[in-house]
């Protein structure tokens, strides 16, 4: 549990307190596909979708704890995380709103955290 909680402590944004609650809240985590990872934490879009009408994507069900728990990170990544910053700023200018943005931060964030868990690596950022 000490080497998990070390790895997800690892990527930038996630403190203490974030990583407890990831491992609290999703012990598999690392264990499954990152849609499946996505999925279980509530932040996979879901289609609102019927015949030829294409309904407006949202987020619902999964858990929700573990969500409000990654939403200051996801904005602590937006600032301060390159790679992070220009996804949310590429989202903003094509026309996204902010809040479906930093919902798509914290998809990132959770789905970085299973790839990490997933091959017992720490974060390291990539050369420029």
């Amino acid at each position: 549990m000490k080497a998990r909680f070390n790895i997800l402590v690892s990527i930038p944004a996630i403190g203490e307190a974030t990583a407890l609650a990831m491992l609290i809240e999703m012990p598999e985590l690392g264990t499954m596909d990152n849609k499946c990872a996505a999925s279980l934490a509530g932040l996979a879009p879901i289609a609102r979708d019927s015949g030829q009408h294409s309904g407006k994507r949202f987020i619902r069900a999964g858990r929700a704890h573990l969500r409000q728990a990654l939403y200051m990170p996801a904005l602590v990544a937006i600032r301060f995380n390159a790679d992070m910053k220009t996804k949310y700023q590429a989202l903003v200018a094509r026309g996204k709103q902010s809040r479906a943005a930093t919902t798509l931060i914290m998809r990132k964030l959770i789905i970085l955290a299973n790839a990490l868990l997933r091959e017992h690596g720490n974060w390291a950022p990539r050369p420029a």
